[in-house]
């Protein structure tokens, strides 16, 4: 879900990415696609599903993930403008390999706030880009979950992005980019 897509009165905006986007924490390096001169940082909260379910009640949705993390939702923004500018899908624009950047889990209550009270950030070069609550989302972690199980199955290791607040940009070969929740770094990423 993209927070410039939506408001608080309209459903989550949903896209999906195949697992040939995901990029692991260890690996520690990401690699500008030569197809774009333009990718986007877009930091988010994450969270892993644990088992499976199809048209989850809110009230019942934080029974199906234990672990959390911080992720990067890397844009190539310069192919989302011309296919949304001829109201094409935009998927190769967020769906391509390794745009789904992911830090370690972590245990859901390991902060004792809950997951709707949670601090997190993203420094690019020791300087804080992106900073945000979980309180300030558009959709809460729950009602994202409840949603999306309208139209998908969930399954066991599906991963769901949670929307990214103020402060996206551009991404620079030599960057390094660390990400936090409350204070512990999850997420450590250099630009290559």
């Amino acid at each position: 879900m993209n927070r410039a897509l939506s408001s608080k009165d309209d459903d989550p905006v949903l896209f999906m990415k195949p697992d040939t986007a995901l990029l692991n924490a260890d690996k520690h390096e990401f690699y500008i696609p030569d197809f774009s001169s333009d990718i986007h940082y877009e930091t988010e909260l994450v969270v892993r599903i644990d088992k499976m379910g199809k048209n989850i009640a809110e009230r019942f949705a934080h029974r199906y993930y234990k672990e959390i993390t911080l992720g990067i939702d890397f844009t190539a923004r310069d192919i989302q403008a011309g296919l949304k500018a001829k109201s094409l899908p935009w998927e190769i624009s967020k769906a391509f390999d390794n745009s789904a950047a992911i830090g370690t889990f972590v245990d859901k209550d390991k902060f004792g706030k809950g997951i709707n009270d949670l601090n997190f950030q993203l420094k690019i070069d020791n300087n804080i880009v992106q900073s945000g609550n979980t309180s300030e989302m558009i959709h809460p972690v729950d009602k994202i979950i409840a949603y999306a199980s309208r139209f998908f199955t969930l399954k066991t290791g599906d991963l769901i992005f949670t929307g990214t607040p103020a402060g996206v940009g551009k991404v620079a070969i030599g960057n390094q980019l660390s990400g936090t929740l409350e204070d512990e770094e999850l997420l450590s990423l250099n630009i290559c």
